[in-house]
């Protein structure tokens, strides 16, 4: 199977294995683990930010900043599209009690205008719009890219109207590959940016979040109210900071890949969005839905996904240029069928 389904589907190399079977590992609750200690350290660098805090997932890190960036009764501003909005099972509502302001954007990428005719400081009438959320790169919207003039205006215009901003940065380094433009430029508009290591990374599990020392004090607090000690959690850092040292530069090669996914499948007359990461979207062929259409490639050895009514694949240190010929051959094969 070549799976096209998620970048979540890496697995740890025989390199990463090692440095997890090799981590030095203390109770990470008591702020003992030095392994963990030292991810911190290297992912607030990374960004440059005061701090960072090692979480379970990226679902949680979003979790603690609008727990740490909110109040009951605030309302978040994002994509319409946004994960946290979409796909984290109502818990931002359920846990801090805050309610959405949706933006239906271009590429996941509302602009200034957008976001400044929403903002609200707060009445007796309507919530305080405490909190802008971004996506970087946006999953949904097919692994887009900010254009960095944009993201930094739309920064701008929330601090202008008093809120804070948080970047879910899952796909940050993703980004950080197609733009050209480092990490700690795209954190330093932010109150809040966080990366996750089991997508482009390879790592197994785990995410940290960056930001001032009292906002981290602030998500602390609430990691461990979620129930997020990990006690020696070190294993996981250990694949994290491999991930780091190992796996950012070959970042690039998904982005060509992908693009020659895209470019490939566009050669099949299949209509594609042209990726801007390392993701490709594209329609079924005529007469089939997207439905349809995934379980005939799975049933070939080509595993995708149905996002928001067109089929996704992901690339990842999982899949060589060479699979993604495989790849395309078997999607020939179809096509011609069809």
């Amino acid at each position: 199977m070549i799976d096209l389904f998620s970048d979540t589907h890496t697995v740890p190399d025989d390199g990463m294995r090692r440095a997890m079977a090799d981590a030095e590992v203390g109770d990470e609750q008591l702020g003992e683990d030095p392994t963990t200690l030292r991810l911190e350290e290297r992912v607030a660098a990374l960004f440059g930010k005061e701090a960072a805090l090692f979480l379970p997932t990226g679902s949680m890190c979003n979790k603690v900043a609008i727990g740490a960036l909110t109040r009951p009764g605030d309302a978040v501003v994002c994509d319409h599209l946004a994960h946290t909005y979409r796909f984290e099972g109502g818990g931002p509502a359920a846990l801090f009690g805050v309610v959405f302001e949706p933006i239906v954007a271009l590429k996941g990428h509302f602009t200034p205008e957008q976001l400044g005719a929403v903002m609200n400081r707060g009445n007796v009438y309507q919530p305080r719009t405490s909190l802008v959320y971004l996506e970087q790169t946006h999953n949904f919207a097919g692994g887009t890219v900010w254009p960095i003039e944009q993201y930094e205006a739309v920064c701008t215009t929330a601090r202008d109207h008093g809120a804070a901003v948080c970047t879910d940065g899952a796909r940050v380094l993703n980004a950080v590959a197609a733009s050209g433009i480092g990490p700690q430029r795209w954190a330093e508009p932010v109150d809040a940016i966080w990366i996750d290591f089991s997508k482009g990374l390879g790592g197994p599990g785990g995410a940290a979040i960056a930001g001032s020392a009292e906002f981290i004090a602030a998500a602390t607090r609430f990691k461990y109210l979620l129930g997020g000690a990990m006690r020696q959690s070190g294993f996981l850092a250990a694949a994290a900071l491999y991930g780091l040292d190992h796996n950012m530069e070959r970042l690039a090669d998904d982005q060509t890949n992908a693009a020659r996914l895209a470019s490939g499948l566009a050669e099949l007359g299949l209509v594609v969005s042209p990726p801007e990461s390392n993701m490709a979207f594209c329609e079924p062929p005529p007469g089939s839905t997207a439905v349809e259409f995934v379980a005939e490639l799975a049933a070939v050895g080509v595993r995708t996904s149905v996002v928001a009514g067109r089929i996704r694949m992901v690339t990842h240190l999982g899949v060589t240029a060479a699979d993604i010929e495989t790849a395309l051959g078997l999607i020939a094969g179809l096509v011609k069928a069809a």
